[in-house]
Parts: C-alpha cells; structure tokens; sequence
C-alpha cells in the first residue's frame, strides 16, 4: 500500500470517527449535563496527551513551548475558541440539534480561507471566492428565512474558522498545541465542576462507576480522531485530508435526519443545499491543486 493510500485511509478513519462514532459517544451520554461533559473532554484530554506525548519522547518540545511568550499567548486564546466550539457541539447534541451543528461543520472550512486571507492575506482564486460567496448567501438565507436564527451552526462554524487561524499563526504540532490549550482551561473546568457540584448535579462518581468509566472515554473520544487525521494529512497531503473532512459533517447530518429524526424544514434544505453547491466548489479547487 503506498503512503498518500494510507493517508487516505487514516484521514477517512479520523473524519468518519467524528462524524459518526463521536456522535454516537456524546449522544449516549447527552442526559449528562453538557458543560459537565465538556470538561470531562477537556479533563481526560490532557491526561491521554501527556500519555502519548511521554511515550513519544515529546516532553522536551513541549517544556520549550512554554518558552515562547507569543505561541503561549496565541494558545490562550485559540484554547478558548476550542472550549467555546466543543461547548456548543455538545449542548446542540444535548437538544437534538445536530443537524444544524453539521451546518457549522460544513462551511467552518471555506470560512477559514475566508479569515485566512483577511487575516493572514492568503491568495483566494475565483473558485474560492465563489464558494465563499455562496456560503455567505446561505447564511443571510437561513438568518432571513428560517423561524429561529441558526445560532448554533454559526458560532460552531466562526470559534472553529477562528481557531483554525489562530492555529496557522502558532506552527506547532497539533498534539503539543492541543495539550497546551487543553491545560489553560483547566481553570475553568475546575470551576464546573465546583458548581456542579454544590448544585448536586454532577454524575462522575464512584457509587456509578460505569457512567464514570464512560465520562473518562471523552479523552480518547477527543485524542483518537485527531491523530488519525493528522497523520494522514502528513501522509496523503494537507489538500486532500482537506477533501476527506466532508465525511464528518456529513456523517452528522445524515446521524442528526435519520437516526435521531431531527426536523428538518423546506428552508433549512434550501440553506444547505447553497452550502452543498459551495463545497462542491471548494472541493472542486482542493482536487484539481491535488
């Protein structure tokens, strides 16, 4: 098997990881309180990143991290984005609004070129330019059209597009950066789970071992998928991993329509059939770089 197959096959395994398995796991779990089970992602994330990142002979990378004032304060603030976004994903699951957190999903990565070049002055041919403007048409669509604002598509979507900035900006790899984000929101999961439990509505606990055990799996439910798909971005290339990511929200719009019987309304279909054609566009420019 050569090595851009294999990349295929390891970035296919991360998105599809996301896409279905992490729904599955989350939604098992969605009559815990959410923000308890994101700190629980956050708690159980560092602790499989110090693991993986012991074994790998890391630890000195990552002590030379913290020496660089302006990595450490990029990762302050790209940890933020990524507590807001995984906060939001979990509570869309924990109200059944899965399908338009996949809408989030679907546009976070034309968003990104679209940052990208307002930020970091990237080039954007006409074929970018198209499928941001259609993904821009949608969202005015769906703001303009549907009952309720799809606040949580769009804040899934922006802390997601922001974060992926943030990220370019740093230049680290993805599980030492992830660590140290992970580490600065320590702080605000103690505070959770303070108020948690003084409210008496925490569920991690040794009288439900079980439940507890499954809380713990946020960790590696976090960890896996992402060392899938990195790894196989670095085997088959950035461009193509790129591609392969599509299965994800995919995987959770079909999960969100079929499996949990979301509503799914004449609008929102013609919201999310402009952001189908603007990444068929994207998709369209990613294949012929590749």
């Amino acid at each position: 098997m050569t090595k851009f197959n294999k990349g295929i096959i390891y970035a296919s395994l991360g998105s599809f990881w996301w896409g279905v398995i992490g729904v599955l796991y989350f939604k098992f779990i969605s009559y815990v309180n959410p923000f308890e089970v994101v700190s629980h992602r956050v708690l159980w994330t560092v602790f499989s990143l110090l693991i993986t990142i012991l074994i790998s002979g890391k630890l000195k990378l990552l002590i030379a991290t913290f020496e660089d004032k302006k990595k450490i304060i990029l990762l302050f603030f790209s940890g933020l984005l990524i507590f807001i976004n995984w906060s939001v994903w979990i509570y869309a699951i924990s109200i059944n609004q899965l399908v338009e957190a996949s809408f989030g999903y679907y546009i976070f990565p034309i968003l990104s070129v679209f940052f990208g070049n307002i930020f970091l002055k990237e080039v954007l041919n006409f074929r970018k330019k198209l499928s941001i403007l259609i993904i821009l048409l949608s969202i005015i669509y769906m703001i303009s059209f549907l009952e309720n604002i799809p606040w949580i598509g769009l804040i899934v979507a922006l802390s997601f597009s922001g974060y992926a900035v943030l990220r370019k900006l740093i230049e680290i790899e993805t599980d030492i950066g992830l660590l140290i984000e992970s580490l600065f929101l320590i702080p605000i999961t103690i505070l959770i789970f303070y108020n948690l439990n003084l409210s008496n509505d925490i569920s991690f606990s040794i009288s439900d071992i079980s439940l507890s055990i499954i809380l713990i799996l946020a960790g590696p439910m976090t960890v896996i998928p992402l060392f899938l798909f990195v790894r196989g971005s670095e085997l088959s290339a950035l461009g193509a991993a790129s591609m392969i990511f599509f299965i994800a929200p995919t995987g959770q719009f079909l999960l969100g329509l079929f499996l949990y019987n979301e509503p799914f309304l004449i609008n929102k279909l013609i919201g999310f059939v402009l952001i189908w054609i603007a990444v068929l566009i994207y998709l369209r420019d990613l294949y012929e770089k590749n």
